[in-house]
């Protein structure tokens, strides 16, 4: 990570602690009273995701740094799908995203090498260490296998700020700041081979995955979905409101699926099944309760009525449900080398000496 990227962290995480150590001074021990205290300004959900993304920073710099050389990079993709105001000034500029490069340490960059794009999921989330989907292990066990990576946190993700979080897109533009993710590490890694591109993700990230294949599959030499979402319609009919309601806000789609059903569809990869070109494994469970494997079962028997060829496997009951291939269970390890073993037979990495 850039020296000054890093200080920058640092020093948001020290400023944190040293208001959060600091007391109001104290009234004097006679005297007149002194004025009721004012109240403290409420702290907005933004700002904390913000705080928390400058310490998970660190994070993935102190827990890499052994295997990847890790940056914080920026570049741009398409403009806001919705403007506020289409006539104020920057209107129409591209959106800024912002994504994570992992590259080994000792990768011999004389020679050419395979690139993994890795999506994070979550309606509203990034790309994180912590929480039930932390994914240092995951990165950690590409690297060793010789994969430079790059994860995006494509538009709508957390610790950026109100805007950015009401830039969401999901199924729409989301999947262009993935794309333009690859193509950036491309324009500037001379040893990462275009022939030898890969993307993964799980949960909305499959569903990126998933997005991304059909839209451009020149682009990808293969792909893994983990339990992806797949079916927006399907699942706007078994969630709550609440989660309804993140779609059909004002800055997002602004209406729900029974009142633009074709919108949804068109943003679900279950639509878009004719157009897969590229080397697919998809996982789920049966117990997921999250993704509803019926969910991903359509997807499944989407591709089979377009004739194409794919792999595809449904675990019982896995322990650890949604996350089950994610955590640090043997049936997990063994799910994710037989993920491992698919990306190898397309990308053919060299294990770093």
């Amino acid at each position: 990570m850039p020296k000054c990227r890093l200080v920058s962290s640092m020093a948001l995480l020290c400023a944190f602690c040293v208001l959060s150590a600091q007391t109001p001074p104290q009234p004097p021990a006679s005297g007149p009273a002194a004025p009721p205290a004012a109240p403290a300004p409420e702290v907005s959900q933004y700002a904390i995701q913000s705080l928390a993304k400058a310490i998970d920073d660190l994070m993935w710099y102190m827990t890499l740094q052994d295997v990847a050389v890790v940056d914080k990079v920026l570049y741009t993709s398409l403009p806001p799908h919705r403007e506020r105001n289409p006539t104020a000034q920057g209107a129409g500029n591209p959106v800024t995203i912002t994504a994570y490069t992992y590259i080994p340490r000792k990768l011999d960059r004389s020679r050419k090498h395979p690139l993994l794009v890795y999506v994070h999921g979550g309606v509203h989330s990034n790309h994180q260490t912590g929480g039930a989907s932390a994914t240092v292990h995951i990165l950690r066990e590409l690297l060793e296998q010789g994969y430079s990576i790059i994860a995006p946190d494509y538009r709508g993700s957390t610790g950026y700020g109100r805007g950015f979080y009401e830039l969401i897109d999901y199924g729409g533009r989301e999947n262009d700041d993935c794309k333009a993710a690859r193509d950036w590490m491309l324009e500037n890694y001379s040893f990462l081979d275009p022939k030898r591109v890969g993307i993964l993700g799980w949960s909305h990230g499959g569903m990126i995955t998933l997005m991304n294949l059909f839209q451009w599959p020149e682009a990808y030499a293969v792909g893994y979905a983990g339990v992806p979402v797949s079916d927006l319609v399907a699942r706007m009919g078994y969630k709550t409101d609440s989660y309804r309601r993140l779609f059909s806000a004002p800055y997002h789609i602004g209406k729900d699926a029974n009142d633009n059903v074709q919108e949804y569809l068109r943003r679900s990869p279950v639509s878009h099944a004719a157009k897969l070109q590229t080397p697919l494994l998809m996982h789920t469970t049966t117990n997921d309760e999250d993704v509803n494997y019926l969910e991903v079962q359509r997807m499944a028997a989407a591709l089979k009525a377009e004739g194409k060829q794919f792999e595809y496997k449904v675990y019982q009951n896995a322990p650890g449900g949604h996350h089950f291939n994610r955590i640090d269970t043997k049936l997990a390890k063994e799910s994710r080398q037989e993920i491992w073993n698919f990306l190898r037979k397309y990308l053919q990495p060299e294990t770093p000496k």
